[in-house]
């Protein structure tokens, strides 16, 4: 009966792991793609230093997206993304002046915080059994 538990456990742990993975993956996908247009144009209004940040995120965002769907370095693409949402909340609220909760005026700082969370949660916990994390290291212990 215990031993059933902790299989039953283990496997609703690995399947919360891919969900969160997939989730945080997706939001990081469409914030890179959606900075794509600035390598293109370059808005009168913002700085130079502020575009090149930009365009680097339209290229790391999607990449730790993609490794956290496929589970490769999950912890590492949790911490990089990790410290991107960081870097978020700060310009939210000291350079926007953002409040806490999203209202229907304007954006929040929740749900930053929920993704930084997340972000959290996959640098403590790994990947779970089904990613490359888990097979590679099934292959390096052989």
């Amino acid at each position: 009966m215990e031993n059933t538990i902790k299989i039953n456990n283990s496997r609703l742990q690995d399947i919360a792991l891919l969900v969160m993975r997939i989730i945080i993956a997706i939001i990081f996908i469409y914030a890179g793609l959606a900075k794509w247009t600035f390598w293109s144009s370059h808005p009168a209004e913002m700085t130079d230093g502020m575009l090149n940040l930009i365009k680097f995120l339209s290229i790391v965002e999607p990449l730790g997206a993609v490794a956290l769907v496929v589970g490769f370095l999950t912890r590492w693409a949790a911490a990089g993304l990790a410290i991107i949402m960081l870097g978020a909340i700060f310009v939210l609220k000291f350079t926007m002046q953002i409040g806490f909760f999203t209202s229907p005026t304007g954006v929040g700082l929740d749900y930053n915080l929920l993704i930084f969370g997340g972000c959290i949660a996959l640098m403590t916990f790994g990947a779970g059994s089904w990613s490359l994390d888990k097979l590679l290291l099934n292959k390096s212990t052989r």
